[in-house]
């Protein structure tokens, strides 16, 4: 037997335990733990450790480790599997591995999947113990699927929905909060994401995030939402990249440089979810959008947007540009945000069929692409301005606020020369 046996319990205490590990813990020469784990053993006869400064603590470990006789060991006692963001990998770094042996329990993350009956063997697992929160905000931002958090008395429940509500995410989430997994006071609840800040949850808590599929099922409150600037959470999005459109700020940008007027024609192209065709339908109902979008889950994404939003006045386009542009009418304006990899040959289309005072304007987040599009427009004798977009968004850090950046972006705004 290794001389350090490190073994999980929950908070069920000993009786969760096997028999063969309820064995190893009363012969231990040396018992090391939590005041709460040393608890679940009273009537223990060997000397105990309360586990306080971990290097203390391991140093009282080599020493007894110096001077154990034959068939002694020394039990070490952790919450759930000591090798899932626990005591295992500290221990590892600071004891040889050969003197070490673990016996896991169930885990707080295999308890509460199991509560709230969700296969996760695609889980991320977060642990924002004694960590910030911006592993778990690119992981949001990402739209992982299902995420369970690991908390501590900073990054609470509270602080996580806070989190949710501040980065205006294009997926929605379940909020599901687990208390004293395994215990005798267990409590499993589900929550709206604002409900959570008026709670209260026992300090041993872990969060659990489901992403929902059904967005564009959902009702959308019409009369809430601005007329400029629609939140990012609105609209429904592809489900493997659910980040992917052009962002809110960059939009009211964009709509800005495009320089409407009622009554016109725009082009959309590479529309991927019609977040900007919507916003450009809904401040001129009388003109009329055309989406180009050449995947059909894009496709689909704008009708369905078109629809929770009631715009009746964008016409979703399945197909790639160039090709699909000589079968729509002539346009006042046009917005590329996504050219395929065929920049120039749109460029060349767009110039053909653009009406005589009209504007292009493009979304660029590559320095090729600028840089091809800056040759184009300059072998063209194109008149363009430009406007580098670099914009933070404030995001919750615990009780403090920092900053967190958007994908810089450059958006080009062109018209056609003037000839003499």
């Amino acid at each position: 037997m290794t001389p350090v046996q490190v073994i999980g319990i929950g908070l069920e205490g000993s009786g969760g335990l096997t028999a063969t590990a309820r064995q190893m813990v009363e012969g231990a020469s040396l018992l090391v733990g939590s005041d709460r784990h040393l608890s679940y053993f009273p009537n223990h006869q060997s000397p105990r450790l309360v586990l306080g400064d971990f290097q203390q603590v391991v140093e009282a470990i080599s020493q007894q480790l110096d001077n154990l006789e034959e068939n002694q060991y020394v039990v070490v006692l952790v919450s759930g599997d000591p090798l899932f963001f626990g005591l295992g990998r500290l221990l590892l770094q600071q004891l040889p591995q050969e003197q070490l042996t673990f016996h896991p329990h169930l885990s707080s993350v295999q308890l509460a999947f199991s509560r709230i009956k969700v296969p996760w063997q695609n889980a991320g697992v977060i642990s924002a113990h004694g960590r910030s929160l911006e592993q778990l905000t690119q992981a949001l931002q990402q739209g992982v699927e299902q995420v369970a958090v690991l908390t501590d008395g900073t990054n609470t429940p509270q602080a996580i929905a806070r989190l949710l509500l501040s980065l205006d995410l294009a997926s929605s989430y379940e909020f599901w909060v687990g208390e004293n997994l395994g215990g005798d006071d267990e409590q499993v609840r589900s929550f709206a994401v604002n409900a959570v800040l008026g709670q209260t949850f026992a300090p041993l808590n872990l969060v659990v995030l489901l992403r929902q599929s059904n967005l564009a099922e959902q009702h959308l409150d019409l009369d809430s939402l601005p007329l400029l600037g629609l939140p990012d959470r609105t609209f429904a999005s592809f489900s493997d990249r659910p980040g992917l459109m052009t962002k809110r700020e960059v939009r009211i940008l964009v709509l800005g440089e495009l320089a409407l007027q009622p009554g016109q024609i725009i082009w959309d192209i590479g529309a991927g979810t019609g977040s900007v065709a919507i916003e450009i339908a809904r401040l001129s109902q009388n003109s009329q959008i055309y989406a180009i979008e050449k995947t059909a889950i894009g496709s689909v994404l704008i009708e369905q947007n078109c629809r929770r939003f009631q715009v009746k006045n964008v016409s979703s386009i399945h197909g790639s540009a160039p090709k699909m542009l000589s079968e729509l009418p002539t346009p006042d304006r046009i917005f590329i945000g996504g050219s395929g990899g065929k920049l120039n040959s749109i460029l060349d289309s767009c110039q053909e069929r653009l009406a005589k005072d009209g504007v292009i304007v493009l979304a660029l987040a590559t320095l090729e692409h600028l840089n091809q599009v800056l040759s184009w427009l300059n072998s063209h004798n194109w008149h363009y301005r430009l406007l580098q977009v670099q914009l933070s968004r404030s995001v919750p850090v615990g009780e403090l606020t920092r900053l967190s950046p958007l994908n810089p972006v450059t958006i080009v705004t062109a018209t056609r020369p003037v000839k003499s």
